[in-house]
């Protein structure tokens, strides 16, 4: 079903994560560096927890922008009455994150992400976009025989991160291809490649979104972009909490601050409302 590659680990290298079928579980096959690839689905976490679901979409990225990748899968099987012969197995199911603790080990946290998340859908296609500009990544679900679904992400406003686009002239206009590493002052480092693709026949924005974590008064960013031409170039001195765009050969050609959007307060409900006199 659906597959992409990334590097989730620090590592340099790019791993893989595929949906697979009921019964299956998802695969996480991590590069080792050697030409070999070890599937590390069960000792990573996500084994267990998707073998009753049936994957299509998956894709990394960082939800709550504390600059480790996570893993998104949308779910839903291809038979509607799978129920009669497989009572444990549903038809609509709800969708996956995985949340990347670091050290190679994710926990399921789709029941911590609220109830909009949580609903059991027969998923088929998913991309990731900030459609509300204020910095954090945004799902974006298709499903099978219904409506498409928009989900606005409403927690990474805690923490720093970094947005870049590339703009080719000598390659191709949108830098697909491109390799960007992004270092902190505090020796922090993230790759991540400007690609097409990934998930099950959807695409997310091209933009790359480095999360950096909580804030750090002072810190400094150095962005290195390896242009599929073989140009490189550096970028020293940059602060988080901006989206830029960096023109091939000519280094930044814009930048704006991210403007972040308060978290909603939920209403109290008339039980916990203060009492009056």
């Amino acid at each position: 079903m659906g597959v992409d590659a990334a590097d989730y680990d620090g590592s340099g290298r790019p791993s893989v994560v595929i949906g697979n079928f009921t019964n299956e579980s998802m695969a996480l096959y991590h590069n080792d560096g050697s030409g070999l690839f070890s599937d590390e689905a069960a000792t990573s976490g996500i084994g267990k927890t998707s073998a009753q679901s049936l994957t299509f979409a998956t894709f990394f990225f960082d939800y709550d922008l504390d600059g480790l990748l996570d893993i998104f899968a949308a779910n839903g099987h291809v038979s509607d009455d799978i129920a009669v012969v497989q009572p444990n197995v549903k038809y609509a199911q709800p969708p996956h994150i995985f949340r990347n603790k670091g050290k190679k080990k994710f926990d399921e946290v789709t029941s911590k992400l609220g109830k909009a998340i949580q609903r059991a859908i027969v998923g088929r296609g998913g991309a990731y976009g900030d459609y509300d500009n204020d910095g954090d990544l945004d799902l974006l679900m298709t499903t099978n025989n219904g409506p498409a679904r928009l989900l606005r992400n409403e927690n990474a406003n805690q923490n720093d991160l970094l947005r870049i686009k590339l703009v080719g002239s000598k390659v191709n206009r949108n830098g697909i291809g491109a390799k960007v590493s992004v270092k902190t002052s505090k020796g922090a480092k993230q790759e991540q490649v400007v690609r097409t693709g990934s998930s099950y026949a959807s695409q997310s924005e091209l933009p790359l979104v480095f999360g950096l974590g909580k804030p750090e008064e002072g810190l400094t960013l150095t962005v290195e972009v390896a242009w599929p031409g073989g140009q490189k170039e550096t970028i020293q001195n940059l602060k988080p909490n901006q989206s830029i765009v960096i023109q091939e050969g000519k280094g930044v050609a814009s930048s704006s601050q991210i403007v972040f959007v308060p978290v909603p307060t939920p209403s109290p409900s008339p039980s916990t409302s203060p009492a009056s006199n």
